[in-house]
């Protein structure tokens, strides 16, 4: 029999295919292993980084772990009780047989969109990745894993803290753009038109806090090149890729002593989203008030939120 790939060369070749999204013809000549096989390797040798590295890297947070979050959060962008940013990246694809203009998006191609929630050291949190990509985030996020883990409190999230001591307890809060809706647990910004001065304030600190998670997935692409491409590939080969290549950046993007020890990966509990009640919205636009009127006052100001 012929003697089998090592597992140095196997990495090797996955790690070559995601940092420069060279095709399995180039790959063919380089490692002189042929396309099939090579289109095997990639596909094993993702799945086998996710498993291994998802629960050192990215393990399902626990209160202590979020309250670092919001610690640090605080620290480099002055926004208090946050553990997130969230947001949706479109990763293109080749239309994939048959599928009509399920993948078909807003910006004129094929993709799937990859939804994640990035601490401010531009590490991922939590990653859900394979929707379409004529999907919204805000649909996304209800009906995905990750929404029902962090919005319905299934996860351990921490109770309620003043901002300051003049203030009433307030819940941690992930922060989002204008694509998702205002829940107690989800900040979006106000509307543009008919904005007061407090409420562009409130649109600014957001904004500064937020853009932790387009940074992150700036420094994403711009470690593994294969999500600058169209991917010709199967699209749960994709979903592999996309997930190894988040667990990768989050190994690379944080020392080895920083790692948080393993978790068990517990199940979500399916949650019913259609019937969701109004008064999480009610709650929202409250929570959203409180942390306006925070930043206006003597122990929430900082110099730089009049530039604006």
């Amino acid at each position: 029999m012929r003697q089998a790939i090592a597992p140095e060369e196997r990495l090797l070749i996955t790690l070559r295919f995601l940092a420069t999204g060279e095709s399995y013809s180039s790959l063919h000549y380089l490692f002189l292993v042929g396309r099939s096989t090579i289109c095997k390797i990639v596909k094993e040798t993702s799945v086998a980084l996710w498993d291994i590295l998802q629960p050192i890297v990215m393990p399902i947070p626990n209160q202590d772990f979020l309250k670092k979050i919001a610690h640090d959060f605080y620290v480099s962008t002055k926004f208090p009780n946050c553990i997130g940013a969230i947001d949706g990246k479109h990763v293109r694809v080749i239309q994939p047989p048959n599928s009509g203009s399920q993948f078909y998006n807003y910006k004129k191609y094929f993709s799937l969109v990859l939804l994640a929630i990035a601490d401010s050291k531009l590490n991922f949190i939590c990653i859900e990745m394979g929707s379409y990509g004529s999907t919204n985030d805000a649909r996304i996020l209800e009906s995905s894993h990750m929404g029902q883990s962090f919005l319905t409190s299934h996860l351990e999230i921490p109770n309620p803290q003043p901002l300051s001591p003049n203030t009433p307890p307030l819940p941690f809060v992930f922060i989002g753009d204008e694509a998702f809706g205002i829940k107690s647990q989800l900040m979006r910004p106000f509307c543009n038109r008919g904005l007061t001065a407090s409420k562009r304030i409130f649109n600014t600190r957001l904004s500064r806090a937020r853009r932790v998670v387009e940074c992150a997935f700036g420094l994403l692409t711009n470690h593994w090149r294969i999500l600058r491409t169209a991917m010709c590939l199967k699209i749960s080969t994709v979903d592999d890729v996309v997930k190894a290549c988040c667990v990768m950046h989050n190994f690379l993007n944080k020392p080895i002593s920083s790692f948080v020890e393993s978790v068990p990966n517990h199940e979500c509990v399916p949650v019913n989203t259609r019937s969701t009640c109004n008064c999480s919205v009610v709650s929202g636009w409250r929570v959203r008030d409180c942390f306006t009127n925070y930043f206006v006052s003597e122990d929430g100001y900082v110099p730089w939120q009049d530039e604006s």
